[in-house]
């Protein structure tokens, strides 16, 4: 179960009754757990406060309030603390988006789901490749990622023809790089990885967007035989790039190998991306809404304490 311990008394109190408590900062977590099942406390630290015995503190607090909910899984490796979404961070995301508010049982289900999932390791791991941009972001000024995009709504937006382990949208400057993301294990033949571009072949095909699908994958050795499968098996309509962790940590930097371009490597940014012409299958440009961050991030792009 996600809650240790039987839920305080004011875990049965409204929005209305804990409003004068809640921050920007909070509806923002609310709404990140929301699209994004589960966040540990060091991706909550990194992108939101400075000081993590803070984050720690607030969290608590608003776990206290009912607001979220966390749990850890005392299994063999890493075990982080996770959160999720409680009854009313679960019911002010609903209400915000104009959707009727989920009961207690659907809201205790979806997190004995997140719980239970034979997947939460790789879901940890893609959560991880976005942080690790929104925290470039938050150190060098210019860039953010303007969109981060769970499974779901990502298979949703694009009419289900795709279902990458999500998609996001970088911008540099003037430049946006849109990007479908696939996060690889090491735990399924290359084939299976390669059959995987089918699917964005059919999106491309339809007038889908051309965004570079970016496989990271968990070893140089295994980028290289990712690399000679694609050889074999060109995808000329197509824009595949690859990292492993032996091309370093920075995801916005230059780490990413074009398929068919030799071993030079390119940022983030300077990846061809094109948002393509506008239609049911194309989302487009950026706006303001699409931010992760937009009820804290201000024009001058300033970062909470």
């Amino acid at each position: 179960m996600p809650s240790t311990t039987s839920p305080s008394p004011t875990s049965a109190h409204s929005l209305i009754d804990i409003s004068h408590r809640l921050r920007s900062r909070d509806y923002t977590i609310a709404s990140l757990l929301d699209e994004h099942s589960t966040l540990t406390t060091e991706h909550l630290t990194s992108i939101l406060f400075t000081n993590p015995t803070t984050c720690r503190h607030r969290l608590q607090l608003l776990r206290r309030l009912g607001f979220i909910d966390r749990f850890i899984r005392n299994r063999p490796g890493l075990n982080p603390m996770c959160w999720l979404p409680g009854l009313l961070s679960a019911r002010y995301t609903a209400l915000a988006r104009g959707d009727s508010p989920p009961s207690i049982k659907a809201v205790r289900e979806r997190q004995d789901r997140v719980y239970s999932s034979a997947t939460l390791d790789h879901l940890l791991a893609v959560n991880d490749v976005f942080v690790s941009l929104l925290v470039h972001a938050r150190r060098r000024r210019g860039t953010a990622l303007t969109r981060w995009w769970s499974e779901r709504t990502t298979a949703a937006a694009f009419g289900h023809r795709i279902k990458p382990d999500g998609h996001g949208v970088w911008t540099d400057g003037n430049q946006e790089t849109g990007f479908f993301l696939e996060l690889d294990r090491g735990t399924e033949p290359i084939r299976r990885l390669v059959d995987k571009l089918a699917s964005h072949r059919k999106l491309r095909a339809e007038g889908g967007p051309q965004y570079p699908i970016l496989f990271v994958l968990p070893s140089r050795l295994r980028e290289q035989n990712l690399h000679r499968k694609l050889a074999d098996r060109p995808e000329p309509t197509l824009i595949v790039a690859t990292t492993c962790p032996e091309s370093g940590p920075e995801r916005a930097g230059p780490v990413w190998r074009l398929a068919g371009n030799g071993r030079h490597r390119l940022t983030l940014a300077d990846l061809p991306s094109s948002h393509g012409q506008p239609g049911p299958l194309t989302p487009g440009p950026t706006h303001p809404d699409d931010h992760p961050l937009r009820l804290i991030v201000t024009e001058r792009d300033r970062w909470p304490s």
